[in-house]
């Protein structure tokens, strides 16, 4: 009876580390900010709600966003935004899927700090563009957070508005921080 104990006890600890080592990280409080600012006004948002996920093992990564979630410092502005660029009744969410590409260079049992690179697809307004950049992955107490900054081109996702490239910029720089 002894040894089953002790053969039960190796095999669940096998199993523990096993599942330890597929970890699977996930927010919905994550941070997306974006700037748009073009002429002499501001046009920024936030939006406190970014759900996301990564796996630990495979480095797959999924970012997605309600639009109707960002809140600017002006209510007409936000409500410009939803009706007349980004058309959130129509396209109510945006998401990232991809996969942070040398994942095995983050070690997530050791406190620091980590370049990572990040490729997939970013859809936005109904258009999916490949999109490569350079982040942050964060690690403090075995918990990662995710860090970045990126440029995105209105054209490339088919926005449109009177004002883009007088009031508002026809590149919006984004900067994402998720802490899982």
């Amino acid at each position: 009876m002894k040894k089953i104990s002790i053969v039960l006890s190796i095999l669940l600890m096998g199993v523990v580390v096993h599942v330890h080592a597929q970890e699977v990280f996930a927010t919905k409080a994550g941070q997306i900010l974006f700037n748009a600012s073009g002429g002499a006004e501001k046009i920024a948002a936030i939006n406190n709600q970014v759900d996301s996920k990564f796996g630990e093992a495979t480095g797959q990564i999924i970012f997605a966003v309600l639009i109707k979630g960002f809140k600017f410092e002006n209510q007409l502005m936000e409500d410009h935004f939803n009706e007349n660029y980004m058309e959130s009744s129509k396209f109510p969410k945006a998401e990232f899927k991809g996969y942070i590409k040398n994942i095995k260079d983050i070690n997530f049992s050791v406190d620091g700090k980590y370049a990572a690179n990040f490729e997939g697809d970013l859809t936005i307004h109904g258009v999916t563009n490949k999109v490569s950049t350079k982040g942050q992955v964060e690690v403090a107490h075995g918990k990662p957070t995710i860090n970045g900054e990126f440029s995105v081109l209105l054209s490339n996702y088919n926005i449109k508005g009177s004002y883009i490239g007088d009031k508002i910029a026809g590149e919006v720089k984004i900067k994402v921080n998720c802490k899982y």
